[in-house]
């Protein structure tokens, strides 16, 4: 029986699925890989199936905390690939007692519970559940107090659900921004990216964004644009482009030194960074005159020129923009210089 037990735990490696990238979109930009019931036909019954989950969720309410981590753990791996599977966990009723073992003071406990509440939550239906069961403040507590791994899944987990608008509110004035700027700054390469794109669903929400200036994020965020982070250009700069759109997200990207960053992104970047750089940009150089001079003497305009031809829609749009705003802002100094004779 133990040996059966060690080698059901060596199975469990690494049970989430992982976090797709954001693809296009407005300043915003879009995140893909979520489940949508919309139009979906009811899922069939599987005895087989829903014995087990119901075997497994009362396994959950066990005083045994060996029986509850293996527990979690069995649903964890149900909920990685499986569509039907994550309705059928739902609807068996795991979700409660999985929120409720992320107060569990055993790690792996929390590392079960919380990744099979992100696997579930990839299900729209799901999401409201999930939120509906008191599981934003737990989620939040083990993001900033957990180990490495709860707190990148818990990052995670947050991110799924913040594609509901108003779940997306309620994680904001949860409390859930300072840790997730400090998993920015201290977590794992995996924890750092699941932090950037949490903050980023996040940051579509007006609300949200001062709240993200304020906890620091922008430093965190600049650092990472650092191609030697290994984090990439699409998500960083898609956050500061949201973040631009505000005075306060404005002045901290100038004030910590964002704007070069952002015109190597626009020359040097991917096609998506580049996009959102150029909107970031824009959003700078309209706010204050000292950012047209350094994106200037940065030797911007080739490369905006070519993007204003080449890149996506709403980075020729971007471009096209910024092009026209130097110009004029360049014909108004010129104007406002004093006549030689």
């Amino acid at each position: 029986m133990e040996r059966k037990k060690k080698r059901r735990l060596r199975w469990i490696m690494d049970t989430r699925p992982p976090i797709n990238q954001p693809t296009q979109g407005s300043a915003s930009g879009r995140f893909v890989s979520q489940e949508s019931s919309i139009g979906q036909p009811q899922r069939r019954p599987h005895p087989d199936i829903d014995a087990h989950v119901k075997h497994l969720v009362n396994d959950l309410k066990s005083s045994s905390v060996q029986v509850q981590r293996e527990a979690a753990a069995g649903l964890r791996v149900l909920s990685r690939h499986d569509p039907e599977k994550r309705i059928a966990i739902a609807e068996n009723g795991a979700i409660s007692p999985l929120v409720d073992l992320l107060k569990s003071t055993d790690s792996m406990c929390q590392e079960n519970a919380v990744t099979a509440l992100y696997n579930l939550s990839i299900n729209d239906n799901n999401k409201a559940a999930i939120a509906h069961a008191g599981a934003i403040e737990p989620l939040i507590h083990v993001l900033g107090n957990g180990s490495p791994e709860v707190r990148q899944n818990a990052a995670a987990a947050l991110y799924s659900l913040s594609f509901a608008e108003e779940i997306k509110l309620k994680i904001g004035r949860s409390g859930a921004i300072l840790p997730l700027v400090e998993l920015l700054d201290n977590g794992t390469p995996r924890g750092k990216k699941d932090a950037v794109t949490a903050l980023f669903n996040l940051s579509t929400a007006q609300e949200n964004r001062i709240k993200i200036v304020q906890g620091g994020a922008v430093k965190h965020l600049i650092t990472l644009m650092d191609p030697a982070t290994g984090l990439g250009d699409k998500a960083v700069t898609a956050v500061l482009a949201n973040l631009a759109a505000t005075p306060e997200g404005c002045f901290e990207i100038g004030r910590e030194g964002g704007v070069i960053p952002l015109v190597d992104v626009v020359e040097l970047g991917s096609a998506k960074g580049k996009e959102c750089a150029a909107a970031a940009l824009l959003l700078l150089c309209i706010s204050r005159d000292i950012y047209c001079h350094i994106v200037l003497r940065e030797g911007i305009v080739p490369s905006l020129i070519v993007l204003a031809m080449t890149g996506t829609p709403r980075a020729k749009d971007k471009a096209r923009q910024l092009l026209t705003y130097l110009r004029n802002y360049q014909r108004a100094v010129a104007q406002a210089e004093p006549g030689r004779g």
